[in-house]
C-alpha cells in the first residue's frame, strides 16, 4: 500500500531514439483511433528524463493504440535537442511531449508545431511567450526547494551557523533556478546567521558535475551543507562525502539508483523527490485524452504535479517503486487516478509557475 507521501502541491550522430509501443495496457486514458505520438528530452541519459520517458510510454500504452516515440541527445544539448524535436514532429502528428532545459530556443520550433496543427504539452519546464504552447505539467520548484531547506534545518539543530553551499547544474534554467532560490530564501528567513555560498555552476554531465563539487568542497570544507538541485548533484555529493569522510549534509533532486544508495546507506539525509515518471504519465495522458476526446484542444495553464522527500523512513519503498515501470505504474495509480480525476483541481495560471 502506498505510504503517505510528503507532497508539495518539482551532435545529430548522439541521437537516442527509443521504440516505439502499441498499447497493451489496461485502457486508463481511454480508446480511440491509431495515435502517432512523441516526447523530446533534454537529456536521455540521465535519470530525470529517463523516468519522465518511462511514465509517457507508460501511459500510451494504457491508452492503447498509440504509436509513441522518445528521442533526446545522450548528453545535455539543446541545439541537438531542438533538432530531434523539429524530426519528430514529421511524425508524431498527433501530439508531442516536450521537455527541455533551455526554453528559448525553443520558442521558434514549438511555435511552428502548433502551427502545424500538432498538440504540444510543456513537460517540467514552462514554455516561453511566443511559443503558442499552454499547457505545461509541472511541480512547484520553488516549494520542492524550500522542502530541501527545511529538511536540512531540522538537522542542523536551533540557531545554526556556518555557510551553505548551492549547486545547480545549468543556471539560467527556470525549474533549477526556482529549486535554488527556494533553499536560499527559506535559509535566509529561518537561519540568519547561515550564509549562503552560490549557487554555483555545477553541470549536468556527472564527469563535470563531480569536479565542480569537488573544488567547491575543498574551497569550503568547513561548510554545514552541500546542496545540489539537480541529478547527478545527489550521487556526486554522496561519493565526495564518503571519500572525505565529510561531516557535512548533502543531498539532491531524483531519485537515481545511486542517489537510493545514498539515502539507503545514510550518506545523503534525503533526496527530494519530483516525482518525473508521474508528470511523464500525467502529462501523456492529459494529451491522448485531448487528442480522442476534445479535437486536441489542450486546457490552458499549468497543471501541478506533486513531488516529496526520500528518506530512511521510506527509502525501501521507493528502491521497490524503481525495480521497473509496472511497480512504479501501481505505486503512482491512486495519484494518476486522483489527479485525473479532477484536473480542475491542479490548474493554475501558466505565469504563476515556479
Amino acid at each position: 500500500m502506498q505510504r503517505q507521501f510528503r507532497t508539495v502541491a518539482a551532435a545529430f550522430g548522439a541521437l537516442i531514439l527509443l521504440g516505439a509501443s502499441a498499447g497493451c495496457g489496461d485502457g486508463d486514458t481511454g480508446s480511440g483511433g491509431k495515435l502517432d505520438m512523441g516526447i523530446a528530452v533534454a537529456n536521455i541519459s540521465l535519470n530525470f528524463a529517463h523516468e519522465m520517458v518511462l511514465g509517457a510510454e507508460s501511459a500510451a500504452d494504457h491508452a492503447k493504440d498509440v504509436d509513441f516515440k522518445a528521442v533526446g541527445p545522450p548528453n545535455t544539448d539543446g541545439p541537438a535537442e531542438v533538432q530531434l524535436f523539429q524530426n519528430l514532429t514529421a511524425t508524431a502528428k498527433d501530439g508531442i511531449v516536450l521537455e527541455n532545459l533551455d526554453p528559448p530556443i525553443f520558442t521558434r520550433p514549438a511555435a511552428q508545431a502548433v502551427d502545424k496543427g500538432i498538440p504540444i504539452v510543456a513537460l517540467d519546464t514552462s514554455p516561453t511567450d511566443g511559443s503558442k504552447v499552454g499547457f505545461y505539467v509541472g511541480n512547484d520548484n520553488y516549494a520542492l526547494g524550500e522542502l530541501m531547506a527545511k529538511e536540512a534545518l531540522k538537522r542542523l539543530g536551533d540557531d545554526p551557523k556556518g555557510e551553505v553551499a548551492i549547486g545547480v547544474p545549468n543556471p539560467g534554467t527556470p525549474v533549477l533556478d526556482s529549486r535554488a532560490k527556494g533553499i536560499k530564501d527559506t535559509f535566509n528567513k529561518e537561519a540568519p546567521n547561515v550564509r549562503i555560498v552560490g549557487p554555483f555552476q555545477t553541470y549536468s554531465d556527472p564527469g563535470q558535475n563531480y569536479s565542480s563539487w569537488s573544488a567547491q568542497v575543498n574551497a569550503h570544507p568547513n561548510a554545514l551543507a552541500f546542496l545540489g538541485v539537480g541529478d547527478a548533484d545527489s550521487y556526486n555529493l554522496a561519493k565526495i562525502k564518503k571519500q572525505k569522510n565529510g561531516k557535512w549534509l548533502t543531498a539532491g533532486f531524483d531519485v537515481d539508483p545511486k542517489t537510493l544508495e545514498a539515502v539507503k546507506d545514510g550518506s545523503n539525509f534525503v533526496a527530494i523527490d519530483p516525482q518525473h515518471f508521474l508528470k511523464g504519465y500525467l502529462s501523456t495522458a492529459i494529451l491522448i485524452r485531448s487528442v480522442r476526446d476534445n479535437d486536441g484542444k489542450l486546457p490552458d495553464g499549468w497543471f501541478l504535479s506533486p513531488g516529496g522527500v526520500v528518506d530512511s523512513a521510506d527509502i525501501d519503498e521507493i528502491i521497490a517503486r524503481q525495480k521497473s515501470p509496472e511497480a512504479a505504474y501501481d505505486w503512482y495509480k491512486p495519484t494518476i487516478d486522483k489527479l485525473l480525476g479532477d484536473q480542475d483541481a491542479q490548474m493554475h495560471p501558466l505565469k504563476d509557475a515556479r
